[in-house]
């Protein structure tokens, strides 16, 4: 006897963060991937070279229709047509304009990189280690017109430990993603879910990481900064400027020093380490990069540049 899926999915996403749920969709049978929406085709990388995005691959591979619209609303009416019981968005970038939420039959989710409502916006797998949470996760939202306001469909939390960068934390959440959008899709389709609305005074509105963000304020405690390494890594690097050459803090251990009157940003040997000072306490740097060179240990930088000990950092 044969198995006629029963959902009717649309999946739109871009980067790999959303690669292990629509694998995991395409894979399972109670659900029926009938169109795949990605971003248009992109330069990547120093040369520039026009590259398919992570989910047009799977969907490629799997020979999945795809769309790749500048502006989605333009594309209403095929998703008219398809006539989803549902949309899965994770990771677009676009808006979602109200003229498509409406059309699945179970409305559009969203697979936030958070635990709503307490960071909204687009960084918010960097805001809980640089405010030194004890858990981050993932909040799958039935999506309204705002942006990540809508009511909460499921949850899963993480903990974060003292070592987490945001690239390790983006790879836990995104390994655990497929699991708690395809138990959570099933339930919520066949009415198992009680929708349960965001309280509005306990969010935050995190922008998009630029580049400038990696800025390092040196006035800041050596705790804050530390965190602030960890949740820059690899993009865009925790950063300062050393006499007009932009340097790359990639990794850093707190330090209490108890007897330093140096101002903040001042590089100085501490048992034959390299170390800053900052505002409370110092930094022992542990992997450093100057603009234009390879990553280096402290140890192996400080051999080729020795008129950096003794500068203040900016």
């Amino acid at each position: 006897m044969k198995y006629y899926k029963s959902t009717k999915v649309v999946f739109i996403g871009t980067p790999d963060f959303g690669v292990s749920s629509l694998r995991a969709l395409i894979d399972d049978k109670e659900f029926d991937v009938a169109l795949v929406i990605s971003q248009p085709d992109m330069p990547v990388g120093r040369k520039q070279i026009i590259t398919a995005s992570p989910i047009k691959q799977v969907a490629l591979e799997h020979e999945i229709k795809i769309l790749q619209p500048k502006k989605i609303e333009t594309i209403k009416n095929e998703l008219i047509q398809i006539n989803p019981d549902i949309i899965v968005v994770i990771a677009y970038a676009q808006i979602i304009p109200k003229s498509i939420l409406e059309i699945p039959k179970f409305g559009c989710v969203n697979l936030h990189g958070s635990l709503l409502p307490r960071y909204r916006g687009a960084g918010v797998i960097q805001a809980p280690i640089m405010n030194g949470d004890q858990y981050s996760g993932l909040t799958l939202i039935k999506m309204d017109e705002g942006l990540d306001t809508g009511p909460i469909i499921a949850q899963l939390k993480v903990k974060l430990n003292n070592n987490e960068t945001a690239e390790t934390l983006y790879d836990k959440l995104s390994d655990k993603s497929a699991n708690l959008v395809i138990d959570s899709l099933k339930k919520y389709t066949e009415g198992k879910l009680k929708l349960i609305p965001q309280d509005k005074t306990k969010t935050d509105y995190i922008g998009k990481i630029k580049k400038s963000d990696g800025l390092i304020e040196w006035n800041k405690s050596a705790k804050e900064i530390e965190r602030f390494t960890r949740a820059m890594y690899l993009w865009p690097s925790a950063w300062t400027w050393h006499q007009g050459k932009q340097v790359k803090i990639l990794e850093v251990q707190q330090k209490t020093i108890e007897i330093n009157t140096y101002k903040s940003g001042k590089t100085f040997i501490y048992n034959s380490g390299l170390a800053v000072q900052c505002g409370i306490d110092s930094l022992i740097i542990k992997k450093i990069q100057i603009e234009g060179k390879k990553v280096l240990s402290a140890e192996d930088f400080m051999r080729g540049n020795n008129n950096f000990v003794g500068t203040v950092l900016s």
